[in-house]
Order: structure tokens, then sequence, then C-alpha cells
């Protein structure tokens, strides 16, 4: 260390030995000089990143109390589920996917009839003891298939927001990268291939793969990755030309650590209203690819299977539809609740709780 006269944000070495340090906070009559400089703090929605600073400092640089960075990341779920509760919406929301991830799980272990069981002398039977949801075409338990579907559909939505997720963090990279000419083609191709349609992009996908949940997901999550990467640009690249980018650049961080560490965070609330709304939009785009034949093959439980395979039907059996409709309603609306509740509960502008534990 350089034996320089002022050190910390300008406090010398003798004062610094001879004043009581009040948790890095200055008192009233500290002068503006022996502050500490804290000038990369930048609103995210996860909370709040610490960007780089615009000026060196040095290692032991004192950090004020109730700095959110003191937050561990289980208490800040803790934090966002029980302000999540507090709302109407969101406790509506939360206990519609927790039964949603609950009956998945136990259709891994149990469901009321085997599916392959099929019984040809109860076809199209109403609700009953035996069958509390009745049975569809064939003799089968249509709960038994609702509870299996569960799980299809569970997994279809979980990897079509990963995949979404990634497609559109790597597009926005490209479109707020420091290179003028890839960003400016970035830009043009998501602007030409937004307007595909994901159906159209099924179709083509189902030529080679043929019908398969590989299909959804891909094409769900291709259609809704370049719909994330034209809502997030604005934001993202506010934040690409921020000061504490620059800086963080300066010091050396690469292309990747600035969009994990400064550009993500910033874009958070964008992220979780678009994946949410991708998620809900999953749902409903399973059932219509089942339904052209090329989602959910033939035999693997799913809503959309169930809605393919009883619509027909639909005016002389209407409750074998009823079910597996009113499923994919409930989840569709409880996914989008849940995104723009989680938005507002993981803001620390209307959420102080997340703004530090103040000592607790």
């Amino acid at each position: 260390m350089a034996n320089d006269d002022i050190v910390n944000g300008g406090i010398a070495d003798d004062d610094r030995t001879s004043r009581p340090r009040t948790q890095g906070l200055p008192s009233d009559g500290d002068s503006a000089a022996s502050r500490p400089r804290w000038r990369g703090l930048s609103r995210s929605g996860w909370g709040w990143s610490h960007a780089a600073q615009s000026e060196p400092a040095s290692d032991n640089a004192p950090i004020p109390s109730g700095h959110p960075r003191s937050l561990r990341p289980l208490r800040r779920i803790a934090i966002i589920l029980r302000s999540m509760w507090r709302h109407g919406e969101g406790r509506f929301a939360l206990i519609v996917l927790a039964c949603w991830l609950i009956v998945a799980l136990v259709s891994l272990v149990w469901t009321p009839y085997p599916l392959l069981v099929t019984d040809g002398y109860h076809v199209w039977n109403g609700p009953s003891a035996q069958h509390w949801l009745g049975t569809d075409g064939t003799g089968a338990d249509v709960l038994s298939w609702l509870m299996a579907g569960s799980r299809t559909n569970l997994l279809i939505v979980i990897a079509v927001v990963a995949v979404t997720a990634a497609f559109g963090l790597l597009l926005v990279a490209a479109m707020v990268s420091r290179r003028s000419a890839l960003a400016s083609v970035s830009v043009v191709a998501v602007d030409a291939l937004i307007s595909v349609p994901t159906v159209l992009i099924a179709l083509i996908l189902a030529v080679p793969l043929g019908a398969s949940i590989m299909v959804v997901v891909l094409a769900c999550g291709f259609g809704y990755g370049l719909n994330l990467a034209r809502v997030a640009r604005p934001q993202a690249m506010l934040a690409a030309r921020s000061a504490y980018v620059e800086s963080a650049r300066a010091n050396g961080a690469g292309g990747w650590r600035v969009l994990v560490g400064h550009i993500v965070p910033n874009i958070m609330p964008v992220l979780l209203v678009q994946l949410s709304l991708s998620a809900g939009t999953a749902v409903l785009a399973e059932s219509g690819l089942t339904y052209l034949g090329i989602g959910v093959p033939s035999g693997v439980p799913s809503w959309g299977h169930s809605l393919a395979t009883s619509v027909k039907f639909i005016n002389v059996f209407p409750l074998t539809v009823l079910w597996p409709g009113l499923l994919v309603t409930v989840v569709v609306v409880a996914l989008n609740i849940f995104g723009d509740v989680l938005r507002d509960a993981a803001d620390p502008l209307t959420n102080p709780e997340l703004r530090g534990d103040h000592g607790r």
C-alpha cells in the first residue's frame, strides 16, 4: 500500500485511527471529503445489484450497515413469498401453482386408476363414486389422465421458460453489444422474425422431428425468446450505457460478466413478467399444437391431449371437455397473476424489506 496522505475516500490515516467508526456511516460533523463514496448502487428487480464504483476504492472500504448485500438469498426469497402472500391475487396464484406441483408429484407414484386400464362397459360416464370426474370414450378414468397430464404440462412449462430465458438473453447480449455491426444485425433479425407465428415454427420443426414434446418446447421457446428480447432491449440499452457498466469494463470485466452481473439484474422486472407470460402461453400452445397433431404424441397424457380427444363429443358429453379446459384456464390465469405480483414483490422500490435487514 502506497503511503498516501488520503485513503478510503479522503480519510487520513491519523484521523482514521483516532476517530471512532460508526459502522461506516459519517457523523454530522464530518466534512464532505471524509464521507464514504457509494456511487455504484443500481436498482434491479431482484433486490439491488452492487455495480462497480466509478472511482477506485480500498479493499477495506466501509460497508454501511443495512446494506442490501447482507440479505441472504434464502431470506430474500422468504421476504418475497411473504409479500406475495399478503395480496389476495398473489395468494390465489401461489395456492394454484402449489396444488399443481403437488398433484404432478403425486401422479408419479399414484393415480386412482392405471392409465392403460379401460372399461368398455362404462364409456362417457358422468361423475360417480368410482370415477369422480367420469370416464372418456375408451372407458379410462378422466381424473387419472388429468393427474398424469399435469406432470407433462409442468415439464413443458419448465422447459419452455428455460429455453425462452436462454435464447432471449442471448439475443439481448447481441443487441446491446459494443460491436455496432452485430447489434444492428441482431435488431433487424429480431424485428423480422418476431412476426413469424409460433404455429408456423412448430410446423417447420414437426417435419424432421414429428409430433413430440420437443416441437412444443422449441417452437414456444424460440417465439417467446424473440418477444422477450424485443421488450427487454430498451432497459438493457440503458443499463449497458450506464456509468457503472463502463467502470466495470474499464476494470477488466468481460461481456458475460457485465451481462450477468449488471444488465440482467436491471432488467429483472421485465424478465419476470415475460417469463410468466411465456409459461402461461406455453400451456395454451401445448393444447393447440396437440389438437393440430404436432404437439404431444398420442398415448402421452396431457391436458391438450384430453381436450383433443374429447372435443368431438362436446355436444353429447360436455363434462369431458369441461375438466381439462377448466384446468388450463385456471393455471394460465394463475401464472399471469404470479408474474405481476412477483415483479412488485421483488422490486425494492415497492417492497422496502428488500432494502436490507436493518441489523436483524
